[in-house]
């Protein structure tokens, strides 16, 4: 049984998002899930071990550039890709015609998709959780799952001196946007804080523009450099591993809250300026807010109003 499932979000979060609709297919099925996704969402540095997954197929369209499956002569390329594959099956997580009639041309016999033309208002976690209710009768309120090999663990817990005496602490510092990114100062409050009641290690992850390396430079020139290690130069997988190994992840609205919390970890989110369901679907995440808030969402605009004693007291609740 050859399967695929369209999931055509932008992100790392919106695909870890729908890893257990994936995973239910799988297990119905009894088959590897095949999965085609943006190129943005990075699936295939986080996905590659996922025993559930099996191939990862890009799909080469972001409307900015001339890309191999944009506009109509796109079309007729995915088309060409996907029946080289002969799937049997197809779920297509969107409501698009243009995804329906590429599943038709591409010869595949099964086709599952959302209602068409029903794209506003569809929530990232109820709408495939009907969607698999009324089309397989399955009920999916597992966690999202990212599987890393053993050995890979072991191997980042030696070269990177991780001892279960200390206290290891994965912190998203970076973002795609700058109103996610929490300001440098608030994180290092709640270190300082957390240091002169833990033997702590910090692994500080981001990314490489100028506003997220501005924030790793200042942790790193505060007095705390000692106690971080950045890990600005690995890439997503050789992070897995290393974020495998630690105790807690504190993260921004990033890509690492999800990953972290996909790998099992208990992660607090930050929410500064997004839907507060990106930060607290998965049972392993614990949300906080900013100050004077009873919910966040887009244009909150919260960051400077993170509270580090919150972080502070969440963390040694989750810890101890």
């Amino acid at each position: 049984m050859k399967i695929l499932a369209i999931q055509n979000r932008m992100g790392i979060g919106d695909t870890v998002i729908f890893l257990p609709f994936i995973k239910a297919l799988s297990k119905k099925y009894n088959s590897p899930i095949s999965l085609l996704v943006k190129e943005s969402s990075k699936a295939n540095q986080y996905l590659s071990e996922t025993k559930y997954i099996d191939k990862i197929i890009i799909l080469e369209r972001d409307k900015k550039n001339n890309n191999r499956h944009d506009g109509f002569l796109g079309i007729f390329n995915l088309i060409k890709d996907l029946r080289s594959h002969k799937f049997n099956k197809i779920f297509i997580f969107n409501s698009s015609l243009r995804f329906n009639l590429i599943a038709k041309f591409s010869n595949i016999p099964e086709i599952f998709q959302y209602p068409l033309f029903s794209k506003n208002k569809q929530h990232i976690v109820n709408t495939p959780r009907k969607f698999m209710k009324e089309k397989l009768n399955i009920d999916i309120f597992e966690d999202p799952e990212i599987q890393v090999d053993d050995k890979l663990i072991a191997n980042a817990a030696k070269k990177f001196l991780i001892k279960n005496e200390e206290t290891n602490i994965l912190l998203g510092i970076g973002g795609s946007g700058s109103t996610k990114r929490i300001p440098a100062n608030i994180f290092l409050k709640f270190m300082r804080e957390l240091i002169k009641k833990k033997n702590c290690k910090f692994f500080l992850a981001t990314g490489k523009s100028i506003e997220e390396q501005k924030i790793l430079d200042e942790i790193l020139n505060s007095e705390l450099k000692n106690f971080c290690i950045p890990l600005d130069n690995l890439s997503i997988k050789e992070i897995l591993p290393i974020i495998k190994n630690c105790d807690i992840s504190v993260c921004n609205d990033t890509g690492f809250s999800h990953l972290s919390a996909a790998l099992g970890i208990k992660t607090i989110t930050l929410m500064a300026d997004t839907p507060l369901v990106y930060g607290n679907y998965n049972s392993k995440m614990t949300p906080i807010i900013p100050d004077g808030e009873i919910n966040v969402s887009h244009d909150t605009l919260g960051k400077d109003r993170i509270n580090p004693e919150k972080i502070f007291k969440k963390t040694i609740e989750i810890i101890n």
